[in-house]
């Protein structure tokens, strides 16, 4: 039941989890928008969430092989004993055991293509990195806004009947 409950918040926990890393990657881009030779980087929203929701099985034919090892739901195993008092009761044989790897891996960084190219190398286009920045942060928001709505209604679902 565990596991259910877990799975439940798995697609917005991996997109709250790549849209932070995409986060950290635009403001190291507009941090170092006066670095010679600096290059912008990126990771495709789209791509990283999609190749993570194909590893835990939640999309059929995505195309991405990244994946966000950390934001799979936690597997129930064998190890903790309850005890039944009904026939109609789980035989009580399952513990939590979380299954997530690594977190630095959120997808392939990509290098931008500059739209207006400097003589010293420097690939950051302050302008947009702040609209994506901006854009990345409203769509983290939202995200979080939905997140807390779901515990919010199945907290109210949990404690509504008693």
């Amino acid at each position: 039941m565990l596991d259910k409950l877990d799975a439940e918040f798995a697609f917005g926990r991996q997109a709250l989890d790549v849209r932070a890393y995409r986060q950290e990657l635009l403001s190291s881009n507009i941090a170092n928008a006066d670095t010679p030779g600096y290059k912008a980087r990126d990771v495709d929203f789209a791509s990283s969430l999609a190749g993570a929701l194909k590893k835990t099985g939640a999309v059929q034919g995505a195309s991405n092989s990244s994946t966000l090892a950390m934001t799979q739901p936690a597997g129930v195993t064998s190890g903790m004993s309850m005890v039944s008092t009904a026939p109609g009761h789980l035989p009580g044989k399952q513990s939590l055991q979380a299954t997530g790897g690594p977190t630095d891996d959120f997808g392939t960084v990509a290098y931008r293509n500059p739209t207006q190219p400097s003589l010293d190398g420097n690939t950051v286009d302050l302008d947009a990195e702040r609209v994506h920045f901006a854009d990345n942060s409203l769509h983290f928001e939202s995200g979080m806004t939905v997140l807390s709505q779901q515990i919010k209604t199945m907290l109210s679902a949990i404690t509504s009947g008693s």
